[in-house]
């Protein structure tokens, strides 16, 4: 999975076809719980790009996109929102499933 590293990137990569972005942070430990499992998403999911943005790191992207809770996942295609799963809950692998199988294919 890559890491969102500069603000003025963020562009960039949700319009480069299809994306999904998982928020998370280091002190996280629902984000830690599934971690172990997003490889196997990833690969499940290969029309999609995995990419990992630290809360703390992207502050203004999390309040312009309303991610107030972690782990939390946002969908692009190219530049257009299509999914979203943003809680403060806990997400259990099967639930991340359903999302991403709800994501335009």
């Amino acid at each position: 999975m890559k890491t969102l590293t500069k603000q003025k990137s963020f562009t960039e990569v949700i319009n480069q076809g299809k994306v999904v972005l998982y928020f998370t942070a280091g002190w996280c430990p629902d984000c830690t719980v599934i971690e172990p499992i997003l490889p196997e998403i990833e690969v499940a999911y290969p029309d999609y790009s995995f990419i990992k943005v630290d809360r703390d790191e992207f502050m203004d992207i999390c309040q312009d996109y309303s991610i107030f809770g972690i782990p939390s996942f946002l969908a692009f295609q190219d530049g257009e929102e299509v999914g979203r799963f943003v809680s403060k809950d806990r997400k259990t692998k099967e639930e991340i499933i359903q999302f991403m199988d709800g994501l335009p294919s």
